[in-house]
């Protein structure tokens, strides 16, 4: 008779499996994947502690495992979604997986969007979507527009967008450093943007985890991780409306004063860096 698989065992197994393969966290690991398996929050996986896995549940979760310890793939391709300011999205290898520290970027359109009635915001880059859908889902009042030069990045936003069932959220295929956007008869009231900021240098230095699995065109510009910044302030004044807002995430050190200076020698209004919630500087503040 074959053995019955309770979550709880499960747990303990994995732990002890995933430790033995060097993973840093192994009990996260282990959530991560039991809680797509069973679709629930970190909490209902202990509270149904005692419940067995079917054999497709088994067959499932044991091929997510190899993956994971065979080739260090991210846990968020393995299961094909990850979670972003409160909500469950579809992602691929063909986007880039969100991290939580971009999160800051949603909090900071929230803010600028109080005083607007119906403010119009572009997302430059969009790739599965997180930061555009996040804002039509917080700001109702909003018209939302998600760019990005990859087909495939576009076809993952517009499955996340019918399973959050938005209407207030448009996406296209734009290539923002060859085309102008399509711009509204008043521009937009906030332009935002995670661009590829890795530079071709610093490529090599990333973990393979990143490397080997993420999508280049979304890490890198292939030059000095400052093309696009260069480009968003050659077009701030003619896509975003006087006094609008372009937020932007930056990478660390360095970077973020590079890009800080690019704003201030393009003459905008107080360009500042904001601090993420690990206490880096990692988005910048223009008003148009």
């Amino acid at each position: 008779m074959s053995k019955v698989w309770r979550i709880i065992d499960i747990i303990k197994w994995a732990e002890k499996y995933f430790s033995k393969n060097r993973f840093g966290n192994p009990k996260l690991e282990i959530e991560w994947l039991l809680r797509s398996l069973l679709k629930c929050n970190k909490l209902d996986i202990y509270l149904r502690f005692e419940e067995p896995l079917d054999i497709k549940q088994l067959a499932v979760l044991k091929g997510w495992i190899i993956r994971r310890i065979k080739n260090n793939e991210p846990l968020q391709y393995i299961t094909g979604s990850c979670e972003f300011y409160g909500r469950r999205y579809v992602i691929s290898p063909k986007v880039l997986i969100p991290r939580q520290e971009t999160e800051r970027i949603v909090d900071i359109v929230i803010e600028k969007s109080k005083s607007i009635k119906s403010p119009y915001i572009l997302d430059v880059g969009t790739g599965s979507g997180c930061i555009a859908l996040a804002c039509a889902s917080e700001i109702l009042n909003s018209k939302v527009f998600g760019i990005d030069v990859s087909f495939d990045a576009i076809q993952i936003a517009e499955k996340n967008k019918s399973r959050l069932r938005l209407k207030n959220i448009f996406f296209g295929v734009v290539d923002i450093l060859a085309e102008m956007p399509d711009i509204p008869p008043k521009k937009y009231d906030l332009m935002v943007s995670n661009p590829p900021y890795v530079s071709k240098n610093e490529m090599k230095y990333l973990s393979k985890e990143i490397k080997n699995f993420e999508p280049h065109i979304a890490l890198t510009d292939s030059s000095d991780g400052l093309i696009f910044y260069h480009r968003f302030a050659e077009l701030g004044r003619k896509i975003v409306k006087v006094n609008g807002w372009i937020i932007l995430e930056v990478g660390l050190e360095n970077h973020s004063s590079e890009v800080l200076s690019i704003f201030k020698d393009s003459n905008y209004q107080n360009p500042k860096l904001v601090k993420d919630f690990n206490g880096d500087y990692r988005v910048l503040i223009v008003q148009v």
